[in-house]
């Protein structure tokens, strides 16, 4: 396996994870309780790739090939008693084979896709700079897990694409563009910037 290459557990889900977003799960599945003591004790990562067919509970689960690799950044048992997770996006990846363990876990060979250096945000959306830190600042139980880049085009555009009302396919789209410009200018005619 090249050092481009890793093996890593998927978690496949109805959601689109971005780099440097934050993703709360609440875990109960076997397969998965074992795969987060793995990363936990390992300090390794899983991946999270968005459904595109069947459904993780069945024998056959379809996903994209395109997804976001997750660290567990925090995690407490809930009322319920079930296992609440915390988790931050990390790196895209592409999956290049799959497998299926014996206990139905998915797990996956991916190439990790090349991380842009931190671009300026261009002139033309410094205006969209205060909406997303006055939406930001309202996340009061996830905050503090944020590691705010208003100065990163990349950064601001993962993190607009997360608030605004768009589908998942429309997220997926956003998330396989390399090109943080590109996700901006499809981003900022949705917002509405103050006169």
């Amino acid at each position: 396996m090249s050092a481009l290459a890793a093996q890593i557990a998927l978690f496949p889900l109805n959601a689109v994870l971005f780099p440097g977003g934050l993703l709360p799960l609440r875990i109960f599945e076997p397969r998965y309780v074992d795969m987060v003591g793995r990363c936990m004790r390992a300090d390794e990562v899983f991946g999270v790739v968005l459904i595109d067919g069947g459904s993780d509970t069945s024998q056959e689960v379809n996903t994209v090939l395109v997804g976001t690799s997750a660290r567990i950044v925090d995690f407490q048992t809930l009322s319920d008693g079930l296992l609440g997770l915390l988790c931050r996006g990390e790196r895209r990846f592409r999956i290049s084979t799959r497998s299926r363990q014996d206990d139905g876990l998915n797990c996956a060979v991916v190439e990790w896709l090349e991380e842009a250096a931190p671009v300026p945000l261009a002139p033309r959306f410094q205006p969209l700079v205060p909406l997303l830190r006055e939406a930001l600042s309202r996340l009061h139980t996830i905050g503090r897990f944020m590691e705010p880049r208003y100065d990163d085009a990349s950064w601001v555009s993962c993190r607009l694409a997360e608030l605004l009302p768009l589908d998942q396919r429309a997220l997926q789209r956003l998330l396989e563009l390399d090109d943080a410009d590109a996700r901006l200018s499809l981003l900022a005619p949705m917002i509405d910037s103050p006169a």
